[in-house]
């Protein structure tokens, strides 16, 4: 494979590395070690700007002045859109890993408006820069999914085997989006979706690039591994009150595990859509256009 595009600071990270790389070369545990350290930077340099929210969302928790005159859930919107518009001016972010950070933003808040106002989870605090019930910072919080998988999309030059047809993809991540909705009226279908999603992706492997090697997982796995992050990040913005489920009223208690499955299926929403400015490509393509 080819190396992936790389913005400029990311680059000169990579340059700063390059004598660390050197010296692992010396040996197969060197290389090893090499490897796994690229994979953690990789991944936290993919997360940025979720882990900027969740630090935001723990830090004004426990230090924002509770009789300021910018209500505390003003300030995160505005922190977004400066955090966001800082990614983009010092090229931390590309233009295509914005957009689909706007596409799952007004996915998102469509999904509050309605999950809100059906009262599956609450918004507690006052704040000016709202849809009726739903903080425009929230609409944040799903972009951050997207943000990141855009971001590890390029960083870790993702290639895939046996990945379904576009088409049936498409169909896959409507009827998902359609149940979130429709199944406080009618029949649940998400064990359906479920057993649809692992026809669709059982064969299928996705592969990354730490550094030099090539590695694989099948992408289920994939799907479920990143589902728990997202599951451990929700954990964090209910502890910091950012926004609390019906059981959570007389006090902090874990989000039930049962959620893992709504995260799930998210993140086929999320991939697809992200698949809108990264086309899959098998691992014998040649690299992505830079951009």
């Amino acid at each position: 494979m080819s190396e992936p595009h790389r913005l400029p600071l990311e680059a000169w990270g990579r340059a700063s590395l390059a004598r660390l790389q050197a010296a692992a070369d010396g040996s197969r545990a060197g290389r090893f070690t090499f490897e796994f350290l690229m994979f953690g930077i990789k991944q936290a340099w993919a997360c940025m700007f979720g882990g900027a929210m969740l630090l935001l969302l723990f830090t004004t928790a426990k230090l924002y002045p509770q009789h300021a005159a910018l209500a505390r859930y003003d300030f995160l919107v505005l922190s977004a859109v400066g955090l966001q518009v800082a990614m983009l001016y010092f090229r931390l972010e590309s233009l295509d890993e914005a957009k689909v950070i706007l596409a799952f933003h007004v996915a998102g808040t469509v999904m509050e408006l309605f999950k809100t106002s059906a009262g599956s989870w609450i918004y507690p605090e006052a704040g000016l820069l709202r849809i009726g019930g739903v903080p425009l910072f929230s609409g944040f919080m799903y972009a951050s999914v997207g943000s990141y998988i855009a971001r590890c999309w390029r960083i870790f030059d993702f290639r895939f085997t046996a990945f379904p047809p576009d088409w049936t993809t498409w169909v896959l991540a409507a009827a998902i989006y359609v149940n979130f909705f429709t199944h406080h009226w009618i029949i649940d279908i998400r064990l359906g979706l479920f057993l649809l999603t692992a026809v669709l992706f059982w064969r299928c492997r996705i592969w990354f690039k730490p550094d030099r090697s090539v590695h694989g997982m099948p992408m289920l796995l994939g799907f479920f591994l990143v589902a728990c992050f997202i599951w451990l990040a929700e954990n964090i913005g209910t502890f910091s009150h950012a926004w609390i489920y019906p059981s959570q009223h007389d006090g902090w208690t874990l989000v039930s595990p049962a959620k893992l499955g709504s995260w799930f299926l998210l993140m086929i929403i999320s991939f697809v859509l992200v698949s809108i400015v990264r086309i899959p490509t098998p691992p014998d393509s040649p690299a992505p256009i830079a951009e």
